[in-house]
């Protein structure tokens, strides 16, 4: 039996009375996430605090229709879908294995608000389409603009999770900013006083 990080206490905090189907993702994912190549072997002793709380205190800044570039093993995108019934997720994957396992997810968890597709970004075929794009842990920022901005219609919003070097991939992606006008970047911190490790996101809007 694999050992997964025992649940901290703000998790039922963040998932409200949605906290019983995310237990149930984090047991599906502690238990099979290795063995199917979607999460390393030192992962399911820090799932929560590392990944799913992560991914889930941001969710209260979507709404509409929601895209999650890269979406592998579902973080962000399985979690917000569990967080945000409310909201409608198209989680964007191409590798086969990772469209399998979110499609069997999205079903045992009843994810009635969740369409996975097989699809690299740069093959989307709606047009400017979403009110919003997420990723996290895809790639810098200045590879993730020229990918992502194209999906989101005029006013949407890019809500990218990053790490401590948020501020400098602004800056580094200056250029990719412009060329896809991509206004007002900033980096906003979530989950303080709540998670030990707040979260970070890069936010912009797409114009």
């Amino acid at each position: 039996m694999i050992e997964i990080e025992q649940e901290p206490e703000a998790a039922a905090e963040i998932f409200g009375d949605r906290i019983d189907v995310a237990r149930k993702f984090a047991e599906a994912l502690g238990q099979h996430g290795e063995e199917r190549g979607l999460i390393g072997p030192l992962e399911p002793p820090r799932l929560w605090s590392r990944h799913i709380l992560n991914s889930a205190i941001i969710a209260p800044l979507f709404s509409g229709r929601v895209g999650d570039v890269g979406s592998g093993a579902g973080l962000p995108g399985l979690v917000l879908a569990i967080a945000r019934p409310d909201v409608e997720w198209v989680l964007i994957e191409p590798m086969e294995r990772r469209v399998a396992w979110l499609s069997e997810q999205a079903g045992a968890l009843q994810l009635d608000n969740v369409e996975v597709l097989r699809a690299r970004a740069e093959d989307w075929k709606r047009g400017p389409s979403l009110d919003a794009v997420t990723a996290r842990a895809v790639s810098a920022l200045r590879t993730l603009v020229p990918i992502t901005a194209p999906l989101v219609r005029d006013g949407g919003e890019l809500i990218l999770l990053k790490g401590t070097s948020a501020a400098n991939e602004i800056e580094a992606a200056e250029k990719q900013l412009r060329k896809f006008k991509v206004t007002n970047p900033r980096v906003e911190v979530v989950g303080e006083g709540v998670l030990s490790e707040p979260s970070r996101v890069i936010r912009a809007t797409v114009r």
